[in-house]
């Protein structure tokens, strides 16, 4: 056997689309479940205990069920009640409903790490209960989550090569076909293994990078 990836120079161009439409997916991903992971962190803080048992109940669910199961329920179970999107869209869609339930540990804990003092002295100082939250409490939750956010960044890239299960080329799905037209698997999937390392350490080295950077600046 010998091994050539000279046989790949084609195709260079599929794989390029293939890791742009990964890289879209997960950036989109990634802010949805930040959204989703802070709402659901919020609501499981809360006072109330019927919105804590409700993201209790969404964070058990995504993370407890397997991503395939709640791709394939999406792609194809909505569509028998006339709920229908995109291969994208159901990618995106269930890549943050997966990612905001991890997230909302990672926010959670940050939020409980706040010292009571820091909410003593910002109730004493006439802040509402909102403004302490988006002006103190997840500044300083997020700002100590970086690195833990990092990580679940980087299982969503990973994850993210499920999605050539609903039709959709991304990276992994486009080093399907062009192995399948090359008949180079080896090449193929050692240059798919060089790719998916080098993306997520470029995440890891980023998120540590953001991290020094704001707790040095707040330190």
């Amino acid at each position: 056997m010998t091994f050539d990836l000279t046989l790949l120079a084609p195709y260079l161009g599929d794989l390029a689309a293939g890791a742009r439409l990964t890289a879209l997916a997960c950036a989109f991903a990634l802010a949805g479940g930040l959204l989703l992971g802070v709402m659901a962190a919020l609501m499981r803080t809360a006072a109330s205990p019927v919105a804590r048992r409700i993201a209790d109940v969404y964070v058990d669910i995504f993370r407890n069920v397997p991503f395939i199961v709640q791709l394939f329920f999406l792609f194809y179970g909505l569509p028998e009640i006339g709920i229908e999107m995109s291969a994208f869209c159901t990618g995106v869609l269930a890549l943050s409903l997966a990612g905001g339930a991890f997230t909302s540990d990672v926010i959670r804990s940050g939020i409980l790490a706040v010292e009571p003092g820091v909410l003593e002295a910002a109730q004493v100082s006439g802040l509402s209960r909102l403004a302490i939250y988006r002006r103190i409490v997840l500044p300083i939750a997020l700002r100590s989550s970086v690195r833990p956010l990092g990580a679940v960044f980087v299982n969503l890239i990973l994850t993210s090569s499920i999605l050539s299960a609903v039709t959709l080329n991304e990276l992994t799905g486009s080093a399907r076909i062009v192995a399948a037209d090359t008949f180079q698997p080896f090449e193929v999937y050692a240059l798919l293994l060089v790719l998916y390392a080098a993306m997520t350490w470029l995440v890891s080295l980023s998120a540590g990078v953001l991290h020094r950077r704001l707790n040095r600046e707040h330190g």
